[in-house]
């Protein structure tokens, strides 16, 4: 019989595009992870990060929950959910405050994190994050935390992030009709920031690239704040699909021998490999040489890698990313993809693996386990808030307001 939840333990769910992962984990006292169920199901129903057949995506989610539950010998009612897609847009903000008794605390910090969110949102949009990047007290600027601090007038630096409100509505749906709560909806490349990125790259500069199934997740970090998110509508399925019609083979066998045999860069490759793959209809199998695999898999990789340079260029963040690119996502397992990202950034790259070590660490030092694992640090965050406490004001202090709030208040 399954055991009640504890409250040491959180739950992550990943919706992704191809698949969906539940990662169940407890915490010791000094806040150490440990995981204690995955739950790993092919994803239907989702396309380029949002849901277009609930009742597929509801069935994948039990499969995962379920799978996870089993494996952690308890019941899950709730869970930090990573939402992702095109619909996503962000914005930097500024806000500003008085200082009401000349020494800043944490309702001075609220307020003036109020007044930086004040902005014009899309009607069919809501606000699912504001994250402060820095403070400005009576003219002192690069402030991270300013609460202790004297002074009489306050700004902050803000980076608004906003999504559909129809799609969350039905992320929400899916939740609840397997029986779930969600916790918060977290913006994936946020949650995979937590698990891949270190505090030095962090201070520095550096781009996460979570490269997916549907889409293409960017997040710049400098001076330890975020401050640019961007969603490109490429990732792994482009690269299914045009070795599936290159080829003539069905996608499910392009995706295996895309994970087995691909390579972004075809100068990495053997010319005289080859590799035998099916063929649509019931044909015979046929030989296909390694390179004219990688032929057709470079030119999608390097067009990705471009627009993701476009990206940076166009934020004006690209000369702030000392430590370079790290790449993760379950297409950042290509081989290859290292080496081409670093000819196209001209700068240091790296494939980034969720910063795990423990119970089953074999299984979750995986690319595509980084925003599941990255719910869970942000949930952990979020629950002991140490450190991390003025990041969480958005989606914890003003729920009526935010994108959670809303959601909650149409499916009670």
């Amino acid at each position: 019989m399954a055991k009640k939840l504890p409250d040491p333990v959180l739950v992550g769910l990943d919706i992704g595009t191809t698949k969906v992962l539940a990662v169940v984990a407890e915490f010791n006292a000094r806040g150490q992870m440990k995981i204690i169920g995955l739950g790993h199901h092919r994803s239907k129903g989702m396309k380029k990060g949002v849901i277009s057949d609930i009742e597929s995506t509801v069935q994948s989610i039990q499969r995962a929950v379920e799978e996870a539950s089993l494996m952690a010998n308890c019941d899950i009612s709730s869970a930090y959910v990573g939402i992702a897609g095109a619909h996503i847009h962000s914005i930097n903000s500024l806000g500003v405050a008085p200082i009401k008794n000349g020494e800043v605390d944490e309702l001075d910090v609220r307020h003036v994190l109020e007044a930086a969110r004040a902005m014009a949102v899309p009607s069919d949009h809501s606000i699912l994050h504001v994250l402060p990047q820095d403070f400005t007290i009576d003219g002192q600027k690069g402030i991270h935390d300013p609460i202790g601090m004297s002074g009489i007038r306050m700004e902050a630096g803000v980076h608004v992030i906003t999504g559909s409100t129809s799609a969350a509505q039905n992320i929400m749906k899916c939740i609840r009709r397997c029986g779930l709560e969600a916790n918060a909806l977290v913006l994936e490349q946020i949650a995979s920031s937590e698990s891949v990125l270190s505090h030095d790259e962090r201070d520095l500069g550096v781009c996460m690239v979570d490269i997916g199934g549907g889409t293409t997740d960017i997040a710049v970090y400098h001076d330890g704040f975020i401050k640019h998110t961007a969603v490109i509508p490429i990732a792994g399925d482009h690269v299914t699909n045009d070795i599936a019609i290159a080829f003539n083979t069905p996608k499910t066998v392009a995706e295996e021998i895309k994970k087995r045999f691909g390579n972004a860069l075809i100068q990495l490759v053997d010319k005289h490999h080859e590799i035998e793959i099916d063929s649509i209809g019931g044909r015979p199998t046929r030989k296909l040489k390694r390179w004219a695999l990688a032929e057709v898999i470079e030119p999608r990789i390097d067009e990705l890698m471009m627009m993701i340079q476009a990206e940076l260029d166009r934020s004006g963040f690209h000369n702030l990313i000392g430590s370079g690119v790290v790449l993760t996502g379950g297409t950042s397992g290509l081989d290859g993809i290292v080496e081409l990202a670093e000819e196209v950034f001209h700068l240091p790259v790296r494939r980034g693996l969720p910063n795990y070590q423990g119970n089953l660490e074999q299984a979750v030092r995986n690319p595509i386990f980084s925003t599941g694992i990255g719910l869970l640090e942000y949930g952990l965050a979020r629950q002991n808030r140490k450190g991390r406490s003025l990041e969480e004001y958005s989606t914890e202090e003003k729920m009526s307001k935010s994108i959670m709030g809303r959601l909650k208040g149409i499916f009670a």
